[in-house]
């Protein structure tokens, strides 16, 4: 071990140690919190304290706030196709760009640095071309990791909403033909949904409070395709806004688009089951048949083996 390896893990250690305290620190209650529940009181605040996900989200967001002001887009971000993506992954809060942009930043320079701080504690023989295009590489990958990790959470969110929107539609189904009007219907909907799908009731209660807000019915609807960004949703805004438009029977529009979507399930689950014996090749020829050929013919093998020595021998 080197006089520098002790420096570099006690860095490390006090880094880790830093980033605990000010994590627990913004999540633990304070004293007065401690007292107000002691005496069996509201907190201060006329709204409830936010949760752990929702303090932890703010501290966060402070902290980047001024390392995302380089990186922050310049006037236009109503318009911005990147606020659409936020929308897309489920972040409506003000917090979410400084965070983003904040992480974009710091990681751009934060891995370079690591790799710096480790080849400067460590005796690592590097030249200074691989060495240089290490670092870029770090600050490329520390840049555009954020993007990565927002079309993932884009990508798992749109899944989420495609699984549980046909048993959403037909319950709208439902409600419409019980008697319901189309904004109660999407009220309950909203509701009844928030067990199986958070995501999906979360954009069915924004409109609603769009319709109580005094938006018309096809805004609302667009909106949420706007945000949804699923081409499911999309279908369903059209169906409904051309059926309120034209004095359809919302109930049969929304059985035949239940039908609909039922089918492409349906098609989806047979592709994905066709698609299964190819994905299979690849682990039965590498993994499976060469263990199964060694149990079979391993011992034929040894024993052909004993046999022909002597004899190629000579002996």
């Amino acid at each position: 071990m080197t006089n520098f390896q002790p420096v570099f893990f006690a860095v490390v250690f006090v880094i880790v140690a830093l980033i605990c305290y000010l994590v627990l620190r913004q999540l633990l209650p304070t004293a007065l919190d401690k007292r107000v529940e002691a005496l069996g009181g509201a907190h201060p605040d006329s709204s409830p304290r936010p949760g752990v996900a929702a303090s932890l989200s703010g501290a966060v967001a402070r902290w980047l706030t001024p390392f995302a002001r380089p990186s922050l887009p310049k006037g236009a971000w109503e318009k911005s196709p990147l606020r659409l993506r936020f929308y897309n992954a489920g972040f409506r809060t003000t917090t979410a760009p400084i965070a983003y942009f904040g992480a974009k930043t710091v990681l751009t320079f934060a891995l370079p640095a690591v790799q710096l701080f480790y080849v400067w504690t460590f005796p690592v023989e590097l030249q200074a071309t691989p060495l240089l295009a290490l670092l870029v590489f770090l600050a490329a990958l520390g840049y555009y990791l954020p993007n990565v990790v927002l079309a993932h959470i884009i990508s798992r969110r749109q899944r989420e909403l495609f699984e549980a929107f046909p048993d959403a539609l037909d319950l709208m189904r439902v409600c419409v033909q019980a008697g319901l009007g189309m904004d109660a219907a999407i009220e309950r909907v909203g509701r009844e949904m928030e067990l199986e799908s958070s995501a999906l009731s979360e954009e069915f209660h924004l409109v609603s409070l769009e319709l109580r807000a005094g938006a018309s019915r096809a805004d609302a609807l667009r909106s949420l395709a706007l945000r949804v960004s699923l081409e499911d949703i999309d279908a369903m805004v059209a169906t409904l806004v051309q059926a309120d438009r034209f004095g359809t029977s919302v109930a049969e529009s929304l059985r035949v688009h239940s039908e609909t979507l039922r089918t492409k399930r349906r098609l989806i689950a047979e592709e994905s089951a066709a698609k299964l014996p190819v994905k299979l090749l690849v682990p039965l020829i590498f993994c499976v048949f060469p263990a199964l050929l060694t149990v079979l013919l391993g011992p034929a093998v040894i024993s052909v083996y004993r046999i022909l020595l002597p004899r190629l021998t000579g002996q």
